[in-house]
């Protein structure tokens, strides 16, 4: 009987009903995930309990954190699938291998973490058979990263499988917290509750030592049962003296802790050592247990006591402690000496048969646990633990190990590698903390030119999300100068490049541009970074049409990868700011697919960013949204809040063309509080661009006009600016401010002489006959919209271009010509969901004496749809099943057809086979 915890029973037992009643679509009930956390003691564990007892048998998938085995990648992962491992051979192959991958079954590596979480969704679906499912984790601050990783990010994208997933997490351990999921913070028990659980569950106690076990407790439910088992008869009774309960610690949890171990302690010297073998390994395996303590002296039938006292719960093989409190006091409790012989009694009777294999690591952690000071033979089998669990995306636990081996060697030159090696896997882990820590230990005069290079790089990838782009760049600009000509300054400089350009500052520009060298290999860099009138031409360098494709995979510049991926992003930022869109595209895309498909999950967000903003700029805003939302869900799944930044960014831009003020205004000014606190000056003037479209967008050309100024000033290179400087000319034009847009047509003039591409020679036109009068006005827009279509399709931009040139032939009087301007560039506004801009175009017709029937507008059929749903049936239309449509959105193939079945009637279709034709006219 649980007390005090009625309103939480009820919520978990709403859940587990949504979950069980589906609604006759196919797909399942609602499904749901819940974080239960407080301090140790407050009744995770049996709200757990509660759930599996109301889940019924058969229905409860169950895996436990523990403490000792945190290193072990996927351990928990296996302990919870395990049961349902027969359902493999039911999912997609490439979800199947990442599961039998992360059990260690194919012996093939994780090559793919997207692919594992999605593989967690797909199976638990299969499981739930419509649901309920209940899948509970317990004491989550202990297990695996990588395990955890994974079901999270499974527990994110539940929605119609009939699954509910519950996590108990133990508050103050480090590392414990789980976001982005709804959260129950368990209190302590009011007094009625505190008053009821005595009376019916303790001993009877004299009104002062019930007074005392009530203060001490502080309401914490364990604390309430276990106190008074530490006390003695007479204790209870009244007898107590100021040290009879142990006063003056921090927390409840303590406090219990020391309950546990005065309990411990009143136990035979045979039990103890067996409870503390246990405790220093906790597998449950009753049998390693035996073996290992009897080189202690002590056989099963010495378990009898700790048995008795319900410290510990066995079976025919296993053991376990009836609380993680008992096995930590257990632990704690002992002499240092002792914790060593029982690691070592650990590892010795994993030696042998037993040994090889999935105990292999296990067998290297009790080793490393139980050698206090060098071992060059313990050190080197840390690094095989490391090699392993990085070989199966284990980062967190290849972090460990690495550190763990650098301390256990006495080679300077060795521990330095091993640190940096410890610091790069805790980055590729997202342990950002960790990594600068680890860093600060590091003698950077002893690691060679590659892992100099390796670990400038990643310490700029913590200085982007926990620091400044600016200090980033010098990071990567002092490695540099330490390495000189080498083949690993390449993807240095090319970081340092993007970082300075982040940053937004122009002398930072100019100390990268200093450093370039002067050779083929870093001309893009350079026309990045130098003057725009020292651009004659295009740069040369890879780029789609030269085989971008094929070029060397990325290092370690934002995550994890192979040498090149730095450069391929480069030369897809170069063809956006040079106007080549459709070779960023072809870029960002082919970068995308490698990292799918190479697992380089550590540049997915970044190229995710870089296909948006190439979708962006051809007018594929559907497309671009895709990219975007994924790119800002991987992006916070991995903690990096550089990239987050400049994605919200791009959605605002999105929002803004729509002209979905509440969107963009609260995606453009989360973008610009975080990029302003970090010194992110071009996220910055990206957000505030957004915003001025708004504005623009809007008619409020005087609002636009200040903040597409302000962006200008934020970017800090010309080049940089070029994206903005068209709408900044039109505010100008259209507040009155005609001399303000002076400066920013000389830039795109320059500008598009140094891009050489019909896209941004039109831009330059279209600005150049906002600033003319007369005739020559005229000629601009004619030359402007003559290269519109010479160039790459960018149906937006042009569409803009015959919304001002049908403005300003109303203006001259012609009427006739304007309207023909106007009604293309409405037609294409409206196809496009640009409702603020088909407005304005539908506004001058107005003004041209043109009757518009508001019936006759084209629904806008996907406005009707939520963003999931859009993208869900974009994929159907394409002919995607929704088993490839699940593996593609991180969802799972129950949660597609739910979307398809509530789609379907706002399409006012009945099959997936009336969704081509259906797009295709909405568009």
């Amino acid at each position: 009987m649980l007390y005090g915890r009625g309103t939480e029973q009820d919520r978990i037992r709403r859940m587990l009903v949504r979950a069980g009643a589906g609604d006759g679509d196919g797909a399942g009930g609602a499904s749901g995930a819940l974080v239960i956390h407080g301090e140790a003691g407050m009744g995770k564990t049996a709200l757990l309990e509660y759930a599996r007892g109301l889940a019924g048998p058969g229905r409860v998938l169950r895996t436990v954190g523990i403490e000792s085995e945190m290193e072990l990648a996927f351990g928990g992962l296996h302990q919870l699938l395990w049961p349902v491992a027969s359902l493999l051979e039911r999912l997609p192959r490439p979800q199947a291998a990442a599961l039998s991958a992360a059990f260690g079954v194919s012996g093939e590596a994780v090559r793919d973490r997207f692919a594992l979480g999605t593989a967690v969704l797909a199976i638990l679906s299969q499981a739930a058979g419509g649901g309920p499912l209940l899948c509970v984790v317990d004491d989550s601050q202990w297990l695996d990263r990588a395990s955890l990783d994974a079901l999270v990010f499974a527990a994110r994208r539940l929605h119609r499988e009939g699954v509910v997933m519950l996590f108990a997490v133990r508050d103050g351990v480090p590392g414990g917290h789980i976001g982005g999921l709804p959260q129950l913070l368990l209190r302590g028990l009011d007094s009625a509750a505190v008053d009821a659980l005595l009376t019916d569950r303790v001993v009877a106690l004299s009104p002062y030592a019930r007074e005392q076990i009530v203060e001490q407790a502080q309401g914490n439910p364990l604390a309430l049962l276990e106190l008074p088992a530490s006390l003695t008869a007479e204790q209870r009774g009244g007898q107590l003296n100021p040290v009879a309960l142990p006063a003056g610690l921090s927390s409840p949890s303590s406090r219990i802790q020391e309950a546990f171990q005065a309990q411990i302690r009143r136990l035979p010297d045979a039990t103890r050592a067996m409870l503390l073998v246990a405790a220093a390994d906790d597998s449950g395996d009753l049998d390693l247990v035996l073996r290992a303590s009897a080189r202690f002296g002590a056989a099963l039938e010495d378990l009898e006591p700790a048995e008795d006292a319900t410290l510990v719960l066995l079976s025919e093989h296993t053991l376990a402690f009836r609380h993680p409190l008992i096995r930590s006091a257990t632990y704690q409790d002992a002499a240092l000496a002792r914790r060593l012989a029982a690691h070592r009694a650990l590892a010795d009777a994993l030696t042998g048969d037993r040994g090889a294999g999935q105990h292999a690591d296990r067998r290297a952690w009790h080793l490393a646990a139980a050698t206090t000071g060098a071992d060059e033979a313990v050190a080197a089998e840390m690094v095989g633990v490391a090699e392993r669990a990085g070989g199966r995306q284990g980062t967190a636990s290849a972090s460990a190990a690495y550190e763990r081996a650098a301390q256990l060697t006495v080679d300077p030159a060795a521990r330095a590698q091993l640190l940096a090696a410890a610091a790069i896997t805790s980055a590729e882990a997202g342990q950002f903390h960790r990594t600068a820590a680890l860093t600060d230990h590091i003698n950077a005069l002893a690691l060679d030119p590659r892992m100099l290079a390796d670990l400038a790089r990643v310490r700029a990838i913590v200085e982007l999300d926990r620091g400044s782009p600016g200090r980033a760049a010098r990071i990567l600009l002092e490695c540099a100068d330490r390495i000189g000509q080498c083949a690993d300054l390449a993807p240095v400089l090319t970081e340092a490049v993007q970082s300075a350009q982040s940053s937004g500052d122009r002398r930072l520009l100019a100390d990268v541009a200093a450093r370039l060298p002067d050779s083929p290999q870093y001309a893009m860099a350079r026309a990045m970074t130098g003057p725009l009138d020292a651009v004659r031409e295009p740069a040369p360098g890879p780029g789609p049409g030269t085989g971008a494709a094929e070029l060397p995979h990325a290092g370690h510049g934002d995550g994890e990868g192979e040498d090149g991926f730095a450069e391929r992003i480069l030369a897809g930022v170069h063809g956006l700011l040079f106007a080549d869109h459709r070779a960023a595209l072809d870029t960002a895309a082919a970068c995308v697919r490698d990292c799918r498909t190479q697992d380089v999950v550590g540049w997915l967000h970044t190229s995710l960013h870089l296909l948006a903003e190439a979708r962006l700029s051809l007018g594929l805003h559907e497309e671009a949204r895709a990219a975007a939302e994924e790119g800002l869900a991987v992006a916070g799944q991995f903690g990096r809040r550089h990239r987050e930044t400049y994605l919200r960014a791009t959605l605002a831009t999105l929002a803004a063309l729509q002209g979905d003020h509440e969107r963009c205004t609260g995606l453009g000014e989360a973008a610009l509080e975080h990029a302003d606190a970090h010194g992110i000056g071009l996220a910055a003037a990206h957000a505030l661009r957004a915003l001025g479209l708004l504005d623009l967008g809007a008619g409020d050309a005087g609002s636009a006009l200040a903040r597409l100024e302000a962006a200008r000033d934020r970017a800090g290179h010309p080049v940089l600016t070029a994206f903005l400087l068209p709408d900044l000319v039109e505010a100008a034009v259209r507040a009155g401010q005609v001399e303000r847009a002076a400066h920013a047509v000389a830039v795109m003039t320059r500008w598009a002489g140094a891009a050489q591409q019909p896209a941004a020679w039109a831009l330059a036109r279209r600005c150049q006959a906002l600033t003319s009068s007369g005739a020559g006005a005229g000629e601009h827009f004619t030359a402007a919209l003559r290269l519109h279509e010479e160039g790459t399709a960018q149906p937006f931009e042009r569409a803009r271009t015959e919304l001002l040139y049908g403005e300003w032939l109303r203006r001259e009087r012609r009427r006739s010509d304007a309207r023909g301007r106007l009604r293309s560039a409405l037609e294409t506004f409206e196809g496009l969901g640009a409702r603020a801009w088909a407005s304005r175009a539908r506004t001058e017709l107005q003004a041209c004496g043109e009757t518009l029937d508001p019936a006759g507008r084209r629904d806008e059929l996907l406005d009707r749809l939520s963003p999931q749903e859009r993208e869900v049936v974009r994929l159907a239309a394409t002919g995607a099943t929704n088993r490839q449509i699940a593996a593609r959105l991180f969802l799972s193939p129950r949660t597609v057809g739910h979307h398809l079945y509530r789609a379907f009637p706002k399409l006012g279709v009945t099959t997936r086979n009336d969704l081509p034709l259906l797009l295709d006219r909405d568009r």
